[in-house]
């Protein structure tokens, strides 16, 4: 199993419709491909981790990078791991009509089994709003 870690600039800046798209295909993409992880976006950027065999998350941040959606790509981790931090979900998010408190509340459940350095991630942006 390989989890990967990625932060991205938007080309499409403020397109809720467009994350709309993206969380639709990339679920489409990872129920086939067996990933599983977690996407943040403020539609300005995206924070996403991923997790599955090593050949479906190289193929998928394959895609990731190649996607005219995405600029400054940063990798922040790319690393093995002994079994899934995410479940069984394709890719959570928090929907344009969901409370701030329950989608930290959420958010907080769904990253219980993450990695310490993953997890501080997400609640730093979380708890502060920056990148």
């Amino acid at each position: 199993m390989r989890q990967i870690l990625y932060l991205s600039s938007s080309t499409v800046q403020g397109d809720r419709g467009d994350l709309a798209g993206i969380l639709e295909q990339s679920r489409h993409n990872n129920a086939i491909d067996g990933i599983t992880g977690l996407l943040w976006s403020d539609g300005v950027h995206f924070l996403q981790v991923f997790e599955g065999s090593t050949l479906s998350v190289e193929a998928t941040f394959a895609r990731i990078v190649k996607d005219d959606r995405h600029h400054d790509i940063v990798l922040l981790h790319n690393e093995r791991i002994a079994e899934r931090q995410f479940g069984g979900w394709s890719m959570a998010h928090r929907r344009t009509n969901d409370a701030a408190d329950l989608y930290d509340v959420r958010m907080q459940r769904l990253m219980s089994r993450a990695a310490v350095h993953v997890r501080a991630r997400f609640l730093s942006i979380m708890q502060t709003g920056a990148i």
